[in-house]
């Protein structure tokens, strides 16, 4: 992800204004419904680093800077206009290294908002003015309100609260933090020691995770950098996957005495991290199953990148009847459609498309996964669940109940499993300071007598 530019005396780059403009129709089009991930790739290459760095930013303070502003001007001006002054409020909020200077920044505003609603100019000019004049004071009083103070929707904060009660607020404040970049190095190709050792000759710092539940194969960058740079990424050494999600590939193979060749399925595969991971560990016979062709011809590409193969099909993983050829499997990889809470780090826009009311929903789709596949695995089959998040009924109140249906001598959760992983620095090997260096997630590895 591009920084934003710091505070300097350095003569200032005439694009600033173009990077709001596009950054508020990026907030503005999130606010509607659309994915940032979708928005971004309208935005020209040119500019699309400087417009993510903007609005990550301002979609991690988009509470705050939507509190504030109700305070400066009661009545809501147009969106685009509201987006905008959103983006820009964000970046005059205190930090001890502004990312721009406020005169320059309100300038710019001004600039941007001509090109599309120019009435609109002197309105924006006096909202950011008077908020730099009496900041102290908005600043105070926005943050009485939760949304402000944490960034996140009432209801998120209400969830996390009763499922973490002693932990919600560490949830809440990790959110916002700056994910690190972790890398997966492909065993059948390099060491994790060698490859942080490849690192360091080109010049990134780097720094192996030793927890063996990581299989001594993820790397931690010390600063992000795009994947081209990486020294035998075109040819397959190394992939970016998150820590936690590199546990899954694990938790499912390591102690299952599978054969060469087992018939593995991973059910809602895309993009294709986890499967290329279960490829670098063991010789299988894979089926990566996903509902969604366009997302599926992703995993594709991800395998021939790491030069493996897989058969890859497009179904509906609830409905077997359709995709199955009847076979069963020794091990199912269920990577859950969920919520993504346990990823705003990485994704901040999540917080504000979600609504508590697609809870019970994708629990419900998640239920409806776990029956439908559970019967395609062979008796003393291992079947892992995987969802990217933190709240309870999409992890430890999904098994719990799903344990229940099929009782003691129909399933049994496997002493391994990890359950919750939250973004809470709780140890050396999860923490550097106070940044975690995992996303949220929640693993249960369950076997078939």
């Amino acid at each position: 992800m591009a920084r934003l530019r710091a505070v300097s005396d350095a003569p200032f780059q005439p694009a600033l204004s173009r990077l709001l403009e596009h950054s508020a129709a990026a907030v503005q089009a999130v606010r509607a419904g659309r994915s940032l991930t979708d928005v971004l790739s309208d935005v020209p290459v040119s500019l699309r680093p400087g417009v993510q760095a903007l609005t990550f930013n301002a979609l991690r303070q988009l509470g705050a800077a939507s509190v504030a502003l109700q305070g400066l001007a009661p009545k809501s001006p147009a969106p685009r206009v509201e987006a905008l002054l959103c983006v820009a409020l964000a970046l005059l909020w205190p930090t001890e290294r502004p990312a721009y200077a406020p005169h320059t920044l309100v300038d710019q505003a001004v600039a941007a908002v001509r090109r599309h609603t120019p009435a609109a100019a002197a309105f924006v000019n006096a909202v950011l003015r008077r908020f730099l004049r009496e900041r102290e004071a908005r600043v105070a009083q926005a943050l009485q309100s939760p949304v402000a103070a944490w960034n996140h929707p009432v209801w998120w904060i209400e969830q996390l609260q009763r499922d973490w009660p002693e932990h919600w607020p560490a949830l809440l404040a990790a959110a916002n933090q700056r994910p690190p970049m972790t890398l997966r190095v492909n065993r059948r190709r390099c060491s994790g020691a060698a490859y942080v050792e490849r690192l360091v000759a080109v010049g990134h710092q780097a720094r192996l995770l030793d927890d063996p539940a990581f299989g001594g194969q993820a790397v931690v960058l010390a600063q992000p950098c795009p994947v081209e740079v990486l020294p035998g990424f075109a040819e397959g050494d190394v992939s970016v996957q998150d820590a936690a999600a590199q546990r899954a590939a694990l938790l499912l193979l390591q102690g299952a005495g599978l054969p060469q060749g087992a018939r593995v399925l991973d059910a809602c595969a895309a993009p294709g991290g986890k499967t290329a991971h279960l490829l670098e560990l063991a010789d299988l016979d894979l089926l990566a199953l996903d509902s969604d062709a366009q997302r599926l011809a992703r995993v594709g590409d991800t395998l021939r990148r790491l030069q493996m193969r897989a058969e890859l099909k497009a179904g509906d993983a609830s409905q077997p009847a359709i995709w199955w050829d009847g076979r069963p499997f020794d091990a199912i990889l269920l990577d859950a459609p969920c919520s993504a809470s346990g990823i705003v780090r990485r994704h901040p826009d999540i917080r504000w498309l979600r609504r508590a009311a697609d809870l019970p929903a994708l629990a419900a789709l998640q239920a409806r996964l776990l029956d439908a596949l559970w019967p395609l695995l062979k008796p003393g089959g291992r079947f892992l669940y995987a969802t990217c998040s933190v709240f309870k009924c999409e992890g430890q109140a999904q098994i719990d109940a799903f344990l229940q249906r099929h009782g003691a001598s129909g399933a049994a959760l496997h002493p391994s499993s990890p359950g919750h992983l939250l973004t809470v620095p709780d140890n050396r090997d999860d923490a550097v300071g106070s940044k975690v260096l995992h996303d949220g997630f929640y693993l249960a590895l369950i076997r078939k007598p």
